[in-house]
């Protein structure tokens, strides 16, 4: 495989069409290497527009979200320098790199221990120094290290728990996918005062959920 040829069309044929166009985001899914955050055994995946399992079986469902999804959640979290990041579910910790090159610092939280010691060892190999991984329950997110200016979920969830919005600062975005298949949602929540937050709805796509979030009973007819 011609790896620079690949990641070329993946960026070209995949995320360009996907109204990923923020030349900051383009160049970094340029050079940070996908490739090095994959699975071994499925390497050959890299750069193909699925979600890549994070380990045979699934490792509980757990998956690296499809490269058009990850870009777009990226270009949409509009993350800037001074600020500080919590990503939930590190996964192979690829997200975080990407994050970590936009941002002050980041703080992944991955609740599968050997996800989150892969995804630190491949942050570490790739040379990214303000980015950490922590094995713990993203539902509850890092009170004790909050506000954060922006908040990544990187899988699906039902809804949103409170405890995550509390932990934005004014002014600060959390992105998420929201809902039940086969409809979910990508949402942009952003913290305008203390009191007030407003949510826009961002594009339409489907992503495993990610582990430990209540899922809210649902009607049956």
């Amino acid at each position: 495989m011609n790896i620079e040829q690949a990641r070329f069309n993946m960026i070209e044929q995949q995320i360009r069409p996907w109204d990923v166009l923020d030349g900051h985001v383009l160049s970094l899914l340029a050079s940070v290497r996908r490739e090095d955050f994959v699975p071994p055994a499925y390497r050959a995946l890299a750069f193909v527009d699925c979600e890549v399992p994070l380990a045979p079986g699934g490792a509980d469902g757990q998956v690296m979200l499809a490269p058009k999804v990850e870009a777009r959640l990226l270009q949409e979290a509009q993350v800037q320098r001074h600020e500080r990041v919590l990503e939930i579910g590190a996964g192979s910790g690829f997200m975080a790199a990407l994050l970590a090159h936009r941002a002050q610092s980041v703080i992944s939280l991955e609740r599968v221990g050997a996800l989150a010691a892969m995804a630190t060892a491949n942050l570490r190999r790739a040379g990214v120094l303000n980015a950490s991984v922590r094995e713990a329950d993203g539902a509850a997110g890092l009170a004790g290290e909050a506000p954060f200016d922006v908040i990544v979920l990187s899988g699906s969830v039902a809804e949103v728990p409170q405890a995550l919005l509390d932990q934005l600062k004014p002014g600060g975005r959390l992105l998420t996918i929201v809902g039940h298949e086969p409809v979910m949602r990508a949402l942009r929540i952003t913290r305008l005062s203390t009191s007030a937050l407003k949510s826009e709805e961002l594009f339409d796509t489907v992503a495993p959920r990610l582990i430990g979030f209540p899922e809210p009973a649902r009607f049956t007819f």
